[in-house]
């Protein structure tokens, strides 16, 4: 049944999308699928390449655009452009955006930050489920090999948890896209997954994560959304909310949480 009125934003289109997508008809439900989990694409794509993406004909991307509220595609592309825009403008616009409220000196973005990385810890505590938590280090603490995926803005995580991991005796995979070699190839079904992934997400690594769960790895996701495509999969989920400067995310309680993954997961298999 299609809805009267559209989506406001792009949270809740997807969050509209989760309650949905159970009850379409299977070209529908393959065009959401899709969506879900490539929202980037809407803003940057036509018709007939995200239905080409999805396997369906245009004319059923188009009846699943009126079946999520909106008059046609134009429109839901329309909301798609100005919150992403809006959500996650270019590093210009961000540092110009600083210069006007005249908080751009080297001194005030340190009390900006410093202020922004404790928020983001504190709200940790509350964002991170303790019984998810145990759950994703006993699964990475038998697991045979840990595949750590995450690029541009989470890589770091990733490169750190390599790091820790090395460091500890506890055999990973760090997927560095390096020379554009993958690591699919060594997945195992004794292994598992740390996939770290926050909006605008990055295509490669949902479907690096994708790939893992369909072979039967477990997958252990950190992000930042209920609506993530990370939450889609039958994944073990550690969500992180950071608090922007000026759109500027820090990754302080990102680190934290993976340090305390690692340790956790280097103890429990110490003690084994």
């Amino acid at each position: 049944m299609s809805h009267e009125h559209p989506p406001q934003s792009q949270d809740a289109f997807l969050s509209r999308l989760t309650q949905s997508i159970d009850r379409m008809p299977r070209r529908l439900r393959q065009c959401a699928e899709f969506v879900a989990t490539h929202p980037e694409r809407i803003a940057v794509s036509t018709v007939a390449e995200l239905a080409a993406g999805a396997g369906v004909q245009p004319s059923a991307f188009m009846r699943f655009c009126r079946e999520m509220g909106f008059t046609g595609f134009s429109q839901m592309q329309k909301l798609f452009r100005q919150d992403y825009a809006q959500r996650w403008p270019d590093y210009q616009t961000r540092l110009q955006s600083l210069h006007a409220q005249g908080s751009d000196s080297a001194g005030a973005l340190l009390a900006d930050f410093v202020e922004a990385g404790r928020l983001s810890v504190e709200n940790l505590a509350h964002s991170v489920d303790p019984k998810s938590l145990d759950e994703a280090a006993a699964l990475l603490s038998t697991a045979r090999t840990i595949h750590l995926v995450g690029f541009r803005r989470a890589f770091p995580v990733v490169s750190y948890l390599s790091y820790a991991f090395e460091k500890m005796g506890v055999p990973a995979v760090l997927a560095s896209g390096v020379g554009g070699l993958g690591t699919r190839h060594l997945f195992s079904p004794d292994d598992a997954m740390i996939a770290v992934s926050f909006a605008p997400y990055t295509e490669q690594a949902i479907e690096l994560a994708q790939d893992a769960s369909a072979r039967g790895l477990p997958v252990v996701a950190i992000t930042d959304l209920v609506t993530s495509p990370l939450m889609r999969l039958k994944s073990t989920a550690l969500l992180v909310n950071e608090i922007e400067v000026g759109a500027f995310r820090t990754l302080s309680a990102t680190m934290i949480l993976a340090m305390v993954l690692a340790v956790a997961v280097g103890a429990r298999r110490s003690g084994s």
